[in-house]
């Protein structure tokens, strides 16, 4: 018989997404800042933008918020649109100023939010 020995139960510390650095220095406006991008939606595939892991880096200090986004595809047509409408969510979310970097990094579903991607068979 081998004997069972038990483990101290650790609590897990909640990890912020890294994408979203905003999530450790300024937690609340990050959340609003989240919840105000999803109101940017992709109208060609219907989700936004948050869902599809377009915004892939959110910095913020006193004065301003950074994002840098990707577009699903590299020239697309609504590229423009879905820039301004993140970074105008971003100044009204938060009251700072908002810049928009265009990333370069190829996009693919496994990017998205977890089940975001059920409706289009991804996962």
């Amino acid at each position: 018989m081998s004997e069972e020995t038990a483990q101290p139960h650790v609590e897990e510390e909640k990890v912020p997404n890294p994408l979203w650095e905003a999530d450790s220095t300024h937690p609340e406006e990050a959340a609003k800042l989240r919840q105000a991008l999803r109101e940017v939606v992709d109208p060609e595939i219907g989700l936004n933008i948050v869902e599809l892991g377009l915004v892939r880096q959110v910095t913020m200090n006193e004065e301003t918020v950074h994002l840098r986004m990707i577009m699903t595809t590299p020239f697309c047509p609504y590229a423009p649109a879905l820039l301004e409408a993140a970074r105008a969510k971003a100044e009204q979310a938060t009251g700072r100023s908002a810049t928009i970097e265009l990333g370069m990094e190829p996009w693919d579903p496994s990017m998205m939010e977890e089940g975001a991607g059920a409706a289009w068979g991804f996962f």
